[in-house]
């Protein structure tokens, strides 16, 4: 984007509203103070030369200390010679004295560690402002590049990167403020966005209409095992609870404890093979609660009859002896153990983990985690920060795989109802936890699908709204 940028506006042009940007956005949060700069030798420290200048303009008391002098010939050296105050060394000692510290080290692009002496005056610093983000979090997989200073604040532009968003690096980053900088409309156009933050406006629920029906609303099938039920009734219930019309355990043998549950819940005990020719139960949920061996007996006949399938805990574990016996499902709920089990060690980033299995398997991969990321074959994948450490309980899985069987029984692709899935699970365990002192358990997650719903459909007409 910054090629294409220079064909229309100068490097220096947006290094100086990049700047500028970071010296407003330091003036809105803090009071004047003794300001040191930390500037590498690339465009991220032309950036701190800029609002170091500035923000000595607003009469703050700033140091600039170098830690390599820019580029000769560079945008960042241009920036650099406007200038004209005291420059100090990169020490601890100096980085001490100040009760701010601007790191215009190093940018989103940093690809090897950081030096350890880097690190260690960095780590000095009282309060740290960052430039794009924090020197030593990759910007495009949030990994840590060596010892990193958290930060109370990080200015990033155009648009947020991966690291703003994934852990580790997002947890250090503090509060992030992205800043538009004049990028030109053609920069724009050379660029295929396959990351997407997930948040409403990226999917749309369906909402409910005059004339809805149970059906309209979609029927989900689960499977049930005989010695595990609790799994399939927390993802039963979830089903339920965000929307879905009718939802139902084919439990076979074992029907009879299902029946013991929620009364609005339909147990079926007759063979699998029968209810898979009513053809209004096209979604089913495979694994919860199920056995390796009660997965294999029930997730090749699911695929065989053309069935939109959600697997999970059980079927991955049947599928992880062989990959090929889940060829056929569209939806994978793993967390990180059952994605190695099934993959391997992929080489790469959780994002490049993530986009080969989903083209391995040619099925939606929904790698479980503090951030969740939502693949596609094909390469898009949505990044999801928004949940809580509420949802680190037994059976908050199950949950999520009802909830997002729930939408694709709707009607939404899969894709677009995974990621809606997530948020929605992740509103409902920030909701779940404030409302339980931060330690809810999976059985409180479904009570708040409701109202998790209700916020996205609102969020997402806002931005409609926007967009006209």
């Amino acid at each position: 984007m910054d090629q294409a940028a220079v064909r229309k506006v100068s490097l220096r042009a947006l290094m100086e509203n990049a700047g500028r940007a970071v010296a407003r956005e330091i003036r809105k949060r803090f009071s004047p103070c003794r300001v040191v700069v930390a500037c590498g030798p690339g465009n991220n420290g032309g950036d701190g030369y800029v609002a170091a200048r500035l923000l000595s303009s607003w009469g703050w008391a700033v140091r600039v200390a170098a830690v390599v002098p820019p580029r000769v010939g560079s945008a960042a050296q241009a920036a650099a010679s406007d200038w004209h105050g005291p420059m100090v060394p990169f020490t601890e000692a100096e980085i001490q004295r100040a009760d701010l510290v601007v790191d215009a080290v190093f940018g989103a692009g940093l690809a090897r560690p950081v030096q350890a002496q880097v690190s260690a005056v960095l780590a000095a610093a009282k309060s740290v402002v960052a430039v794009d983000i924090p020197s030593g979090v990759d910007g495009a997989s949030g990994e840590l590049l060596g010892r990193v200073k958290g930060c109370d604040l990080t200015v990033t532009f155009v648009r947020r990167k991966p690291g703003h968003v994934m852990q580790p690096g997002a947890q250090l980053c503090g509060e992030v403020v992205c800043a538009e900088i004049g990028m030109p409309d053609t920069a724009f156009q050379v660029v295929r966005p396959s990351l997407w933050h997930n948040a409403p406006g990226l999917w749309r629920l369906p909402v409910q209409q005059v004339g809805d029906h149970k059906y309209k609303r979609g029927v989900v099938s689960l499977c049930g095992g005989a010695e595990m039920p609790g799994a399939a009734r927390l993802s039963a219930r979830a089903a339920r609870r965000v929307g879905a019309g009718l939802v139902r355990i084919a439990a076979g043998a074992a029907a009879g404890g299902y029946r013991l549950g929620d009364p609005g819940l339909i147990v079926d005990d007759a063979p699998l093979s029968e209810l898979l020719e009513d053809p209004r139960r096209k979604v089913w949920v495979c694994g919860p609660g199920l056995t390796e061996r009660e997965a294999g007996e029930a997730l090749p006949d699911l695929i065989s009859g053309e069935k939109t399938v959600l697997a999970d805990a059980g079927a991955l574990a049947w599928g992880s002896k062989d990959l090929a016996r889940l060829a056929g499902v569209s939806v994978i709920t793993p967390h990180i153990g059952e994605f190695r089990k099934l993959f391997g060690d992929i080489e790469g980033s959780r994002i490049e983990c993530a986009r080969r299995a989903a083209d391995k398997i040619g099925a939606i991969v929904v790698m479980k985690g503090s951030d969740t990321l939502v693949a596609e074959p094909g390469g898009r994948i949505a990044i999801n920060d928004h949940a809580s450490s509420a949802l680190a309980t037994a059976g908050s899985g199950d949950t999520l795989s009802g909830v997002i069987a729930a939408l694709m029984a709707s009607g939404m692709a899969a894709w677009e109802a995974s990621c809606a899935g997530v948020w929605l699970h992740g509103e409902a365990g920030i909701r779940a936890g404030s409302a339980t002192g931060g330690w809810p358990i999976a059985e409180d997650l479904d009570l708040f699908l409701g109202e998790a719903r209700k916020r996205a459909t609102a969020m997402q007409e806002a931005v409609k709204a926007i967009n006209g």
